[in-house]
């Protein structure tokens, strides 16, 4: 069926998208004009048999909400077959809703719709900031990247950029009151689009990438005029007023408890230090600078996860290892010198530590266990697993010859493994130069885990 027929009898209203107009046939022109909300549409894809639907980490995290939030598996399997077979039609995402049109299999067409919260004023405010405080977020989003370090960040401040479960909210032509093949159709063709364009979930909560953009541009050029040289009046900070002696101790009772400190917006910059860099001299500069920015950075999310709601019945995460810690601070990416004394230090080869590094670049500390620890799941944990691969393809496709070894299923005659986690995800691993790399993030698909990209640049 050809572009136009999908998009000439989709039911919208007078809000719905028109015509893609793309000249390549998949991404429209941004929505314009004074007082209309971003809008943006994107031409339906073609069939995606024998691949994943999500290659990124982002990606995979729409997936995941899609699939802890979705109460029948049966749908969510019927939808990933209907969008592997192209039935999507056009989609047109805008604030806090995504819609396009998705034909059943007997050609019945039903509008799809799925919600997504947007971001209040006070949540874009603390976002900016956020990406505006480090050049490299900045430099990401213009790549059309979105490291996971920016949602850490972003989360630190108290904003979720990925939906978690409950976040996805369906509405369908079909009057399913969950998530519906339809629905679950459009959330896995979306995944696809998140792939190529962050923009795409921004756009969703809210802010289109022209507006964002020019206002990361705004707040970059205010930011660099707050840091020009202060006279000393005003660089002097006030100095509190403070209460008399005499009326604190007229006061009945012991005075309140102070208020919890703010929410920090963004870590401290490290001092400048002097001295040398060879650590026989005594104080190694840079590498005690480095460590002064991660620390700074880790103060910051342990007192904004501090002042989240719940926080006190969160259970306490286990501290790091010596070689987690190691691993943790190399894939910051210190500089050459630091680097190479980590490296040096860790008592591992540099093959296994940067196995490690890659691992934890695809999910921390959770990829690293996978990474090194093999085990062999019971019997429930099995039944789990083996059910997961036996609906991971459909009948008309043709499923790889898997061989188990514990927890790591291993494609005959191919490089390729998936292995399985204690928390019943899905990692994706390459054979590289005769040793098994982490391939991607986790995901509750197998199919979709072993159609990652190939080994890493």
């Amino acid at each position: 069926m050809s572009r136009a027929e999908y998009i000439d009898d989709e039911p919208y209203g007078d809000d719905g998208p028109g015509d893609p107009g793309s000249d390549d046939g998949r991404h429209a022109d941004w929505a314009a004009g004074d007082g209309a909300r971003p809008e943006r549409t994107f031409a339906a894809l073609p069939p995606a048999r024998g691949r994943g639907f999500a290659r990124t980490w982002w990606g995979q995290e729409w997936l995941k909400a899609l699939e802890d939030t979705a109460l029948d598996g049966e749908q969510l399997r019927r939808g990933r077959k209907q969008a592997r077979e192209g039935a999507v039609g056009a989609v047109c995402v805008r604030p806090g809703r995504i819609t396009a049109v998705v034909r059943d299999r007997d050609r019945t067409p039903y509008r799809s719709d799925v919600l997504l919260r947007e971001f209040t004023g006070a949540e874009w405010e603390r976002l900016l900031e956020v990406v505006v405080d480090r050049s490299g977020h900045i430099a990401a989003l213009l790549d059309r990247d979105m490291p996971p370090q920016l949602a850490e960040d972003a989360a630190a401040v108290g904003v979720e950029l990925l939906p978690g479960i409950g976040d996805l909210e369906p509405e369908c032509g079909c009057e399913a009151w969950d998530h519906c093949t339809h629905t679950a159709a459009l959330c896995y063709q979306l995944a696809r689009l998140l792939d190529e364009d962050p923009y795409v979930l921004l756009l969703m909560r809210g802010r289109g990438e022209r507006e964002l953009l020019d206002e990361l541009q705004v707040r970059s050029a205010a930011r660099a005029a707050r840091h020009l040289p202060r006279t000393a009046e005003d660089a002097a900070p006030p100095v509190p007023e403070g209460v008399p002696a005499r009326e604190a101790f007229a006061a009945p009772g012991p005075p309140p408890l102070p208020a919890p400190p703010p929410a920090v917006a963004a870590p401290g910059r490290p001092p400048a230090l002097a001295g040398g860099t060879d650590p026989a001299e005594g104080l190694d500069v840079a590498a005690l600078e480095f460590l002064a920015a991660d620390a700074a950075v880790r103060a910051q999310r342990l007192l904004a996860e501090a002042l989240a709601p719940g926080h006190a019945t969160t259970p306490v995460p286990a501290a790091l290892t010596v070689w987690e810690d190691t691993v943790r601070l190399t894939a910051a990416g210190p500089p050459g010198p630091i680097a190479s004394r980590l490296a040096a230090g860790c008592g591992r080869d540099r093959t296994d530590l940067a196995r490690a590094v890659r691992a934890w670049e695809h999910g921390g500390a959770a990829a690293l266990t996978v990474l090194e620890d093999e085990w062999t799941p019971d019997a429930e944990a099995l039944a789990r697993a083996r059910a997961q691969l036996a609906a991971a393809w459909e009948e008309d496709e043709r499923a790889p010859r898997l061989r188990a070894t514990g927890n790591r299923w291993t494609v005959v005659g191919a490089d390729l493994q998936v292995r399985y986690g204690r928390d019943g995800r899905w990692w994706p691993y390459r054979r590289e130069r005769g040793r098994w790399w982490p391939a991607g993030p986790a995901g509750h698909d197998p199919a979709g885990a072993l159609a990652m990209p190939g080994p890493e640049s």
